[in-house]
């Protein structure tokens, strides 16, 4: 069994789309995958509505922090995820390099955050199925 499959979101702030992003693979598959996240221009802290609406799935975003990719672990990934914000990550070596063109839900309705929301876990669920990981939460 070699070592566990790394999976990196960026987004520019790190606040939102790749913070939940990180949570759910966090969630759904467990320790079987090494998730990170980070920004490009990190905003230094993490959106407390995507806080508000994590916790509603059970998952404690608080304790998370807005990173940049210079904070990320140096090597090789699985697959680098970009989140719509128009940036890229060539410094990551990775098989697996999309963008997910979500938008950004800072502003929107809350339940229009939560269809976002609840889109990032969908495209996440899909990911990690790509990359060979077992999805152990399917609640």
């Amino acid at each position: 069994m070699g070592p566990k499959p790394r999976i990196v979101f960026v987004c520019v702030e790190n606040s939102n789309r790749s913070q939940m992003a990180e949570a759910f693979a966090r969630m759904l598959a467990g320790d079987a995958v090494d998730a990170h996240s980070a920004g490009s221009a990190p905003s230094g802290k993490v959106n407390p509505r995507a806080i508000q609406f994590m916790a509603e799935r059970g998952y404690d975003l608080s304790t998370h922090t807005s990173k940049s990719l210079d904070d990320l672990p140096v090597g090789d990934y699985a697959a680098a995820i970009t989140m719509g914000c128009g940036d890229s990550c060539p410094m990551i070596v990775s098989p697996i390099h999309e963008d997910w063109g979500i938008t950004d839900p800072k502003h929107l309705p809350d339940e229009e955050f939560r269809q976002i929301r609840d889109g990032i876990e969908t495209k996440v669920r899909e990911l990690l199925g790509r990359i060979g990981v077992p999805v152990v939460n399917h609640g």
